[in-house]
Formats: structure tokens, sequence, C-alpha cells
């Protein structure tokens, strides 16, 4: 392996990992803070403002800003068709965190559901996360 590749590889594995962590911990800590608001049915904007405050909901739409923004760097370099299905290890850890920290009831269908995507996860890790030549005029 060249040394630019190892670096892509390393590059992508710490984003993957970034976007995978706040993806999950920003989901959650947004799902336990919005169940400690309560149900919203208005169609008035302000409950939702006022959830904002909440300091779940507030660490949870941070960590989610984050996401995305770690989320667009990622994809400037490697491939959709490889970010997308090895980004979906959060499904997984959403489940497990929905499980065992916010107890929730998972089926056994559920369960069935996560291991095909770990299944498939693990298939797409094992390839290149860029298949399509460098464009001419962008920066490497």
């Amino acid at each position: 392996m060249t040394s630019p590749l190892k670096a892509l590889q390393l590059k992508t594995r710490i984003f993957t990992a970034i976007v995978v962590l706040t993806n999950v911990l920003g989901n959650s800590f947004l799902s336990r803070g919005m169940q400690s608001v309560g149900e919203l049915l208005s169609l008035s904007p302000l409950p939702y403002i006022r959830a904002l405050f909440n300091p779940w909901v507030a660490l949870g739409v941070s960590l989610l800003i984050v996401w995305l923004l770690s989320h667009m760097a990622l994809l400037s370099w490697a491939d959709l068709s490889y970010v997308l299905p090895v980004t979906s290890i959060a499904y997984v850890l959403v489940a497990m965190v929905g499980r065992f920290l916010l107890h929730e009831q998972v089926s056994l269908t559920r369960w069935a559901g996560v291991t095909l995507i770990m299944a498939g996860v693990a298939l797409v890790g094992h390839t290149v996360p860029r298949t399509t030549g460098q464009k001419q005029g962008t920066p490497a």
C-alpha cells in the first residue's frame, strides 16, 4: 500500500468513527430529552423551540450538528456507496442503546435486521473507500 492510500484509509476510519458515534449519541440524547419534554402536538413552533432548552435535547442537537459536518467531510473524499453502508453500523448501536440504556423493547425481528446490517457493514468495510479517480483541479 502506498503512503497516501494508508493516510486516506486512516482518515476515513477516524471520520467514520466520528460520524457513527455522533449519530448514535446525538439521536440517543435527543430521544431521552424529547421523552422528558413530553408529547408535542402543537402546530406552533414555540413548544419545539422551548424543547431545545432541555439539556438532553440541546446536547443531542449539538452532536447531530457535529454528525452532519463530519458526514459532509467524509463524503467529500469517500464514495457514497462506501460511506452509507459502513456508517449504518450506527443502526446496530442505536438498537443496543435503545434496549440497554433507554430500556426499550426490541423484538426478535428487529434483532434479526440488526444482524443483517452487521453482516453488510462487515462486507462493505473490507472494500476501499474510494473507487473513482481524483477529478482534475481538486485537491487530494
